[in-house]
């Protein structure tokens, strides 16, 4: 084979790359206004009353909770569509045009279980919310670091719901997500983190905890967190 025709036919596999890749980034791309318009759904929880507008089946879940499900019907629709647009053997090849937009979903799925429930949503029960898959070897899953990266998020978003329910006047629901947090940096303790981005982000969450003792400290010296500790009950 001459020069010229072993660069043509790189050029080949070159363009294939490249066309591969701006299929991948259309998606991507759908799936970031999502995201998007989930964020800004959700966003309205830090308002007010807004984890009490809603009752469903004799169990109460915010209608901002239940809108955003109705968005992951659209993200699992869409992840589908990514799947087809490169080699299934590939996944981590082409990773970094979806890994922060994935993130961003385990984060968006975090919240609204966390909202419903107040507890931490799995690896597995996101996998099946977006519509991929938890076990590598069973082709597009979520990765291990993604959905760390993602319960990362939902800690700093928890820590901005503490400060602004106490703005509201709910001053049980900052004790609830400080032991939620706690036991989520105690369970963070356990891992030996290499990746150094997640190591970073993990970095973030003592401020985090910081943030919401301070919280909590503020309503203990004001007296409102033994009125927080009574009324809890009856919201639970």
């Amino acid at each position: 084979m001459s020069v010229s025709a072993m660069f043509v036919e790189l050029q080949g596999a070159l363009t294939a790359d490249q066309d591969i890749r701006e299929e991948i980034r259309k998606v991507v791309q759908a799936l970031e206004q999502t995201a998007r318009e989930m964020l800004t759904l959700l966003q309205g929880v830090h308002q007010g009353n807004g984890f009490q507008d809603s009752e469903c089946e004799a169990v109460r879940v915010p209608k901002k909770c239940q809108k955003a499900r109705e968005h992951f019907s659209t993200v699992r629709t869409q992840m589908e569509s990514l799947k087809t647009k490169f080699p299934a053997d590939q996944y981590y090849r082409f990773h970094e045009h979806w890994r922060f937009v994935l993130q961003r979903l385990v984060f968006l799925a975090a919240f609204v279980v966390y909202l419903e429930t107040e507890t931490l949503v799995t690896r597995e029960a996101v996998a099946e919310i977006l519509g991929i898959e938890a076990d590598r070897e069973r082709g597009f899953h979520l990765d291990i670091e993604d959905y760390l990266s993602g319960v990362l998020t939902l800690a700093s978003e928890l820590a901005r719901l503490a400060v602004n329910s106490v703005t509201a006047g709910d001053y049980s629901r900052p004790l609830r997500i400080s032991t939620f947090i706690n036991e989520l940096d105690s369970g963070f303790r356990l891992l030996n983190l290499k990746n150094d981005s997640l190591r970073k982000r993990y970095d973030g969450l003592k401020y985090d905890v910081k943030k919401i003792e301070e919280v909590v400290y503020d309503l203990s010296i004001r007296g409102l967190n033994k009125e927080a500790a009574g009324g809890a009950g009856g919201e639970k």
